[in-house]
């Protein structure tokens, strides 16, 4: 195959891919698919073309008349810093003619949603992207002096285009997330939200008071109850979920097994004393490959599977040899 023939195969392949990943649910087999075609450097290099080109467009926003028309909109509904979303009613488009829908206080919002097992990349027209992890959802505003992400359930990546006029707000829970240009994850989960920055530094603030700042590789908690303070940790290994796979570094049993759980709709039930469910456990597996998990479990720790049904996989402790 010509070179020629080459770059032409890649950018058509770089552009199914750049819609698969942009407007579409993703399950975790699909995003490994597509790791395994991007490691092609050719592949790489024709989809950053296609990302580079669809930011481009993101431009729009910027231009002054479009500006003047979102002013104009807000100027009718002056923002407040928080905002009781109960009262949302319906959306309304301005500046027809430009094709701008702009959102403000008292109307509908766009919400972007996944299933159990699912991964969705949501492009924002601020340039700004938004990764969706299994069982998530959220909902997006734009004001005139701010973007917000209201984060419903789950957890979500953020890869914050930089706007120093506009800062980047993410609302989970007890928690506001305040960015300007970064890549950080925020995960909400039983009344407790981690937050994780990778790239840059966010400043988390509570309901009701505290607020810390976060530098890379550091993670805290926020619960009703106030902040943690930042820990270290290695926010890639964090992340890995958005690569398709759930890194664990001596992490208790029980929650490796709660961890991939929320991958896949087959559950597996933890039947052990507590000493085994706290035994330490690392490893590396493929998001929602339940069956690598309960055959990595049974191999290393003693456990065997009952006869599976269609949603549990039960693990007790393996009988003595010759009972």
């Amino acid at each position: 195959m010509s070179h020629q023939a080459e770059a032409s195969r890649a950018e058509a392949e770089a552009a199914h891919w750049f819609e698969v990943l942009r407007k579409t649910s993703v399950t975790t087999e699909a995003l490994r698919e597509f790791h395994v075609w991007k490691r092609d450097s050719e592949n790489a290099a024709a989809f950053g073309r296609v990302e580079a080109g669809w930011q481009a467009t993101g431009a729009l926003g910027s231009r002054p008349e479009v500006q003047a028309a979102v002013d104009e909109v807000l100027a009718r509904h002056p923002a407040r810093k928080r905002v009781d979303w109960r009262f949302v009613v319906a959306p309304i488009a301005v500046a027809g003619g430009l094709g701008l829908a702009v959102w403000a206080p008292g109307m509908v919002s766009p919400r972007y949603e996944t299933g159990v097992g699912e991964q969705r990349v949501v492009a924002l027209n601020d340039g700004s992207r938004v990764r969706l992890n299994t069982d998530s959802a959220v909902r997006v505003w734009y004001w005139g002096g701010e973007r917000r992400v209201v984060l419903r359930r789950g957890q979500a990546f953020f890869d914050v285009a930089h706007d120093a006029s506009r800062p980047f707000l993410v609302e989970a829970g007890p928690a506001e997330v305040r960015a300007l240009g970064t890549k950080f994850d925020v995960r909400r989960d039983d009344g407790a939200v981690a937050v994780t920055l990778v790239e840059g530094r966010v400043r988390v603030e509570r309901d009701g008071g505290g607020e810390a700042t976060l530098a890379p590789n550091q993670q805290l908690t926020v619960t009703k109850a106030g902040l943690s303070a930042p820990r270290a940790l290695a926010a890639a290994e964090e992340s890995s979920w958005t690569t398709g796979r759930l890194t664990f570094r001596g992490a208790p049993l029980r929650d490796v097994v709660a961890e991939a759980n929320r991958y896949s709709r087959r559950k597996i039930e933890l039947a052990v004393p507590d000493a085994v469910a706290g035994e330490l456990v690392s490893g590396t597996f493929d998001a929602g490959d339940i069956d690598a998990v309960v055959a990595a479990l049974t191999h290393y720790y003693g456990l065997e599977a009952g006869t599976p049904s269609t949603e549990v996989i039960r693990l007790t402790p393996r009988a003595p040899s010759g009972a």
